[in-house]
């Protein structure tokens, strides 16, 4: 069964503060509003968040596993150093696996007129250095608006060659019925049907029957999500993240996810901001920096 989320803070301090979310040590920002969002420690991953008189809105599997190493199935996983499996590394990276470090000192106390933000941060390590023999450091930026949440990765190379890398901010979206649901603004854009292999051009709005996953040239522009019963979403990405994945396992592959319940295509939908197509190149000392931005329309 699912953990109830830690009550929303009503005053403006502590706007961070500590928590364990299903056991796991985590933050949770908290706005005057009512507004919520939860992040484990655990890869920097974004597991709740949960608007002022709005139900929450993203997914959660109830059947994820929260070991403190396993990939946790919902929020929004940070893919980094690779996507998927297009690499030597193990599927998605390394990072969403690890615990990072909350950067107290980037971390306001209270809230502003902006919001409020946790800062976390990874380093490379012995550890990291055996699966991907390079000097990093990954900091994810969690900002909660008002009907708004943002995330920000910023990767720096500390070391002394240039490397490359892939990503992509995995946002697990609720949704009531997948069925119902329909993502507009990608029309006209370059698709990659990864179910079919297929290269063509996106015709309409995006919607689902069976499983779907497809890797799209980022438009330029936000997307909305009407989710089939939930108020629509807004979701934007910065121009750093050239492609927009979208993934919806369908009843089939998700009968055979361990940590899925059998119906829990029925209420997710992934879109996620990516830099896939072309792997960024950092050199020694450069940073890259990618966004998503998710909001109620």
């Amino acid at each position: 069964m699912s953990a109830a989320l830690p009550t929303a803070p009503r005053s403006p301090a502590p706007a961070v503060r500590e928590t364990t979310f299903h056991g796991l040590p985590a933050l949770q920002l908290g706005l005057p509003s009512g507004d919520v969002a939860v992040v484990a420690l655990q890869g920097a991953q974004v597991l709740s968040w949960v608007p002022a008189g709005a139900e929450e809105r993203l997914y959660l599997s109830p059947r994820a596993v929260f070991d403190g190493h396993s990939a946790i199935r919902g929020g929004t996983p940070v893919c980094f150093p690779q996507f998927n499996q297009r690499g030597p590394l193990a599927k998605h990276g390394f990072v969403r696996n690890l615990p990072w470090q909350r950067d107290e000192a980037a971390t306001p106390p209270e809230a502003t007129a902006s919001g409020v933000s946790a800062v976390l941060v990874l380093r490379d390590s012995a550890q990291t250095r055996e699966w991907w023999p390079h000097g990093f450091t990954a900091r994810l930026v969690v900002t909660l608006t008002e009907g708004g949440l943002r995330t920000e990765l910023t990767a720096q190379n500390t070391g002394d060659s240039a490397w490359d890398f892939t990503m992509a901010l995995h946002s697990y979206l609720r949704i009531p019925d997948i069925a119902q649901a329909r993502l507009e603004g990608l029309d006209g854009c370059a698709r990659w049907d990864a179910v079919a292999d297929v290269r063509g051009t996106q015709q309409g709005a995006v919607t689902f029957e069976g499983e779907y996953d497809s890797v799209f040239t980022a438009p330029g522009h936000a997307l909305q999500l009407h989710g089939g019963g939930a108020g629509p979403l807004r979701i934007e990405q910065s121009s750093s993240c050239a492609n927009t994945v979208v993934w919806n396992p369908g009843a089939a592959l998700c009968a055979r996810l361990a940590d899925m319940p059998a119906d829990g295509f029925r209420h997710m939908v992934c879109v996620e901001a990516a830099a896939i197509d072309q792997p960024v190149t950092l050199a020694p000392g450069a940073r890259w920096t990618g966004w998503q931005q998710l909001r109620l329309a």
